[in-house]
């Protein structure tokens, strides 16, 4: 069976930066859990990177990472808001609820990815007027950038977060695409995180050249006390931290996490801006980070087929609706061959703006 084409940033593997740093972090020994060297720089350049104190707990997974930190923002007995197509809710097997000892998740609708302040509003006012009937609210999480490529702008994260907070609430951002986000904001971190008043974020990594690690990125002291101890509990405390730790500063340092999202947000808009002026073709969302849902008419699905480029298909009521995601190692070969395909059949202008 042919393997679609840009099925996801998590094929990519781990940047060659990334594996020298791995490679020297193995020389010699070294404290463990997170009492070595590297785990301390790691830590101050994140507190550099984010500019405030932080805390760093680096996770193997996503997964992990979104588990743990709503674990340590939600009771048993609360219930966590996000939107309807957020990965804690449809794609994570109940990891949210499992760490969290039994929190409901809520569904928000909206738009694009990504739901509102009002949303938000009017679903806090309606759970609190069932009472006792409903699982109290304690956080709300934000998918940054979102399950459908989109990206939160800082003055929608500030609204909501001011809201969330004004209830009680806590914020927790899904960044497994934070760096894409980022370079599509071109804002630095701590204006899209603390300073728009997230509290806790789950830091992607993995899908941005690193292996098999992300982080949780904790702004609040109180939090990060709660959370080392729940990631000991779950044996997510891991031994031998320094090759965690070496990932994250050969990331940040210099700015790679920065290049590569970069390149994949480019690659994403190369894509996009010719698919867009296809005949018959509608882009099913704005292009703002490294995927693209787009609806394509067979003749141009046939011609990159047959050009051995298949492409994923997506659930959806549009017929044609595909899903493509770029990352930073991209063949441009492939992206050459994608283009001359494509080529033929860009006869319209583009119907759907690539980024909003």
């Amino acid at each position: 069976m042919t393997r679609p084409a840009f099925l996801s940033d998590n094929e990519a593997g781990t940047d060659p930066r990334i594996l020298a740093a791995l490679v020297a972090a193995n020389e010699g020994l070294a404290l463990p859990y997170g009492a070595d060297d590297l785990s301390a720089q790691a830590r101050a350049l994140c507190c550099e990177v984010f500019e405030r104190e932080v805390f760093v707990f680096p996770t193997p997974t996503g997964t992990a990472a979104n588990g743990l930190s709503l674990a340590a923002l939600t009771p048993p007995y609360g219930a966590i808001l996000c939107h309807e197509a957020a990965h804690i809710l449809t794609s994570e097997a109940g990891a949210a609820e499992f760490f969290t000892s039994g929190a409901r998740l809520i569904a928000l609708p909206g738009a694009e990815g990504r739901f509102s302040a009002e949303t938000l509003r009017a679903a806090l006012e309606s759970i609190a007027a069932d009472g006792v009937r409903q699982p109290r609210p304690a956080a709300i999480s934000l998918t940054q950038a979102s399950e459908s490529g989109t990206v939160y702008t800082l003055a929608e994260t500030r609204e909501i977060a001011g809201i969330a907070h004004g209830a009680g609430l806590r914020v927790h951002m899904d960044g497994a695409r934070f760096a894409n986000a980022l370079v599509h904001l071109g804002c630095p971190p701590a204006e899209a995180t603390w300073k728009a008043g997230v509290d806790i974020l789950s830091f992607g990594l993995t899908k941005n050249g690193g292996m098999n690690t992300d982080a949780i990125i904790v702004f609040d002291a109180g939090i990060a006390a709660e959370l080392n101890h729940r990631c000991k509990r779950a044996g997510l405390a891991q031994s031998k931290m320094r090759f965690a730790s070496a990932q994250i500063l050969a990331s940040l340092a210099g700015g790679l996490w920065l290049d590569n999202a970069r390149r994949a947000n480019a690659n994403a808009q190369r894509l996009a801006g010719a698919l867009a002026g296809c005949a018959g073709a509608t882009l099913a969302q704005p292009v703002e980070a490294n995927e693209i849902f787009v609806c394509l008419p067979e003749p141009v699905l046939a011609a990159l087929a047959g050009a051995g480029i298949v492409l994923r298909p997506w659930p959806g009521p549009q017929p044609g609706l595909c899903r493509l995601v770029t990352s930073f190692a991209d063949d441009e070969a492939l992206i050459a061959r994608f283009l001359a395909v494509v080529a033929p059949y860009s006869s319209q202008p583009v119907t759907t703006p690539l980024t909003s």
